[in-house]
């Protein structure tokens, strides 16, 4: 899945004249028709807005530390009111079971002092003594498992695009590539080659940037005599030098298009690992996990580390879950009573549909009874296999949650895998798909970077600046509909902990019901920001609310009496 920084700094770049070409855009490969979905039969609840003669809160001018888990008619913050439903109908109640959810992503930190208490740990396993005690085919999963590990403790960090892998297999490549069903090579080496290119320019110009602001960030320290630099007091800089001025004018021309100088630096790593690795046709990392890869139903490959090289994105997802609540950490997570299952599958690169199939398996196997899966990928050439594994966790009732992406694109018409339309037709009925929500502007709701799609997003949730746990026992703000997911990933657990009754094909319609509705809203389109109405990005035309999910599920169980 694209990173949100690299997007944000791309976007400007080109809006500000200082990259030349437009971004690179797959081909994908047909989709499903979208099942159809029944209209909602319960009138949602609405988060109380103050009367016309009452001032609405007053929205700060930056986020709140916690903001997703605010109210919008309590704290004029459009969260998932979970502190609501904390302070309203669960106030004084305990949850009556812990429930397992799975996050599969690239890594969690099984250290971290705000995660460790809430990570699953295998009753059946030895830690350490190299044995599968409990036979399931993983020997010392602990914690969880990493399918992109290898047999002697080594991890896969950076991986291929599969367009890449694509390119590979139509130049006569390795069995780890295989052209899609229905797509020409024509159309592959055409994507991988405007990608390439795209972004080795991108790449020369960003570097540029990046050493125009060590000579820039020095002489406006030295012209403010300070060394916090923000884009207020640069705003308030009036220098008479004229070198000065040119710093100047080059700062504020990054920052207001939201870029800040660790964007810049970030940026460079990150396409340079494009070039290096993502879109280098002569890189394959997968000897290194010791599979038969040709072999689509392996398991037991990998090893027992689900913390990899980077567990940046994973422990930021798994603490907007489960970080613990009311503690020194300013990080809060959404619920106590669950349990983390980590699952390592997803490389700085596009994910392996093999890995993907397994990770689903693996979490279903263990009891899971959601699986977060805030990654994706334009491309699926061994989509069968994934379907295969989808189907089964859907026969078990899991709740699988999947991050929309953050391409600013329809899903209609530029799919994201793994998705829940099967090869053939049908669908999974247990999958919710989520888009990215921001707090900043009443005049603005879906983020900017947010795909969509009015059959195929079922809500929104809050994915701007989102406070979570970082490696080492840090916390940090993320953003990407990667941390929008498990805020629904947390407000479904939510239920499954108060109302264990609730299938998760019930704890889908009650989100789905509940979601806080702003259909005719006008709002910025995510990607071109022509003004649509809210509705028209997804089916509910809403925003996942906690409390209002509450009230309906307990208003089911006493329906049930």
């Amino acid at each position: 899945m694209k990173s949100r920084t690299l997007q944000l700094l791309v976007l400007a770049l080109l809006l500000s004249g200082c990259a030349g070409g437009g971004t690179a855009t797959a081909t994908p490969p047909p989709a499903a028709a979208p099942a159809p979905r029944p209209e909602p039969t319960f009138t949602p609840y609405t988060p109380r807005m103050p009367p016309p003669d009452e001032a609405p809160p007053t929205r700060p001018l930056e986020a709140p530390s916690n903001w997703q888990l605010l109210d919008e008619g309590a704290d004029g913050i459009p969260g998932a009111s979970v502190e609501q439903a904390y302070l309203g109908p669960l106030v004084g109640r305990q949850p009556e079971r812990t429930v397992l959810v799975a996050v599969i992503d690239g890594g969690i930190d099984t250290l971290h002092v705000d995660l460790r208490e809430r990570l699953w740990r295998n009753p059946g396993e030895t830690p350490g003594n190299g044995r599968d005690d409990d036979g399931n085919g993983y020997a010392d999963d602990v914690f969880g498992w990493n399918f992109l590990g290898g047999p002697g403790g080594e991890a896969v960090e950076y991986d291929t695009y599969e367009v890449t892998r694509l390119y590979v297999g139509c130049r006569g490549g390795t069995a780890l590539a295989v052209v899609m069903e229905g797509v020409s090579c024509e159309e592959v080496e055409a994507d991988f080659q405007e990608r390439r290119v795209e972004a080795e320019q991108l790449l020369q110009t960003v570097t540029g940037i990046a050493g125009a602001l060590e000579v820039v960030l020095p002489m406006l320290r030295e012209g403010m005599q300070t060394d916090s630099l923000t884009p207020e007091k640069v705003q308030a800089f009036r220098p008479i030098r004229q070198d000065h001025q040119q710093a100047r004018g080059f700062y504020l021309q990054l920052t207001s298009n939201g870029i800040t100088p660790a964007d810049v630096e970030e940026a460079v790593e990150q396409l340079e690992g494009q070039v290096s690795f993502n879109l280098n046709p002569d890189f394959n990392p997968r000897p290194l996990v010791g599979d038969r890869y040709e072999d689509l139903d392996e398991r037991g490959y990998g090893n027992a580390d689900i913390m990899g090289p980077d567990a940046s994105h994973g422990t930021h997802v798994a603490g907007i879950i489960a970080a613990l609540r009311g503690n020194d950490v300013e990080a809060e997570g959404v619920l106590d009573a669950v349990q983390i299952l980590g699952i390592r599958a997803v490389p700085q690169g596009d994910e392996h549909d093999k890995d993907v199939a397994n990770a689903i398996r693996y979490a279903a196997d263990q009891g899971a009874h959601i699986i977060n899966m805030s990654f994706g990928k334009a491309w699926s050439p061994q989509k069968e296999v994934v379907d295969a594994a989808v189907r089964y966790a859907d026969s078990l009732g899991v709740l699988m949650v999947h991050a929309a992406g953050n391409d600013g694109k329809n899903l209609a018409e530029s799919p994201s895998f793994p998705s829940r339309n099967y090869l053939g037709g049908g669908a999974a009925a247990n999958w919710i798909v989520v888009g990215a929500s921001t707090w900043s502007s009443p005049d603005s709701l879906a983020a900017s970077f947010s795909n969509y799609g009015q059959n195929e997003v079922d809500l929104f949730a809050p994915g701007v600046d989102i406070l979570s746990t970082l490696p080492g026992g840090e916390v940090g703000r993320q953003q990407g509909t990667s941390m929008a997911a498990p805020l629904v990933s947390g407000v479904a657990a939510l239920l499954m902990a108060y109302y264990p009754e609730l299938t998760a094909a019930q704890v889908k319609e009650i989100l789905l019901e509940t979601a806080t509705r702003h259909t005719d809203r006008m709002v910025p389109r995510p990607g071109d920001g022509e003004m649509v109405p809210f509705g028209s990005l997804s089916a509910t035309g809403g925003i996942v609310n906690a409390r209002a999910a509450v009230e309906r599920a307990e208003a089911m169980r006493r329906e049930r009496r």
